[in-house]
């Protein structure tokens, strides 16, 4: 598993690390409206999904509005969200901070992604920080989990992969 620390603290990862080449794993989260979504709801194109331990912190808000900032300028590329906040908080964060390009999505139900993905913090409950971009057929051509939960992710790599992928 990756070594991951939250605020200079190692924590205990739940799931499986997911590396380059795997085929996706499947999850069940939760839209804003509180319909199911899988990663099966966006086959057939790039994604791009981040994990974050919540809207309302600094880092994770500056981390979604440069995603849906860039986000405009990618063809055929969905980005996804994943946190464990609750799906009303995640729909009036994203009204007020203007979130166009970029899907939230709640996994407070059951961490269904964090586990499938292995970004679910055991001792908080909450996900680490990371970005996978998945290919159009659901192949993982990129992985970062960011060492330190409370640091930014690398954006330009994960663009950039997202850019390659097909």
């Amino acid at each position: 598993m990756a070594n991951v620390t939250f605020k200079g603290k190692p924590v205990t990862l739940l799931g499986n690390e997911v590396k380059v080449g795997d085929k996706a794993p499947n999850f069940t989260v939760l839209a804003n409206d509180l319909s199911e979504v899988t990663l099966e709801n966006t086959k057939g194109q790039v994604r791009i999904i981040t994990s974050v331990p919540s809207l309302d912190t600094g880092v994770c808000d500056a981390e979604i509005r440069r995603f849906n900032e860039e986000a405009s300028g990618l063809d055929n590329v969905k980005v996804l969200t994943v946190s464990v906040d609750l799906p009303f908080a995640q729909k009036r964060w994203c009204a007020a901070a203007g979130i166009e390009n970029v899907q939230t999505l709640s996994d407070h139900r059951d961490l269904s992604f964090g586990e499938a993905y292995g970004v679910a913090i055991k001792e908080l409950r909450l996900l680490a920080r990371a970005v996978f971009v998945i290919d159009s057929s659901d192949t993982v051509t990129y992985v970062e989990y960011v060492n330190e939960v409370t640091e930014h992710p690398n954006y330009e790599a994960a663009l950039e992969a997202a850019k390659n992928a097909k």
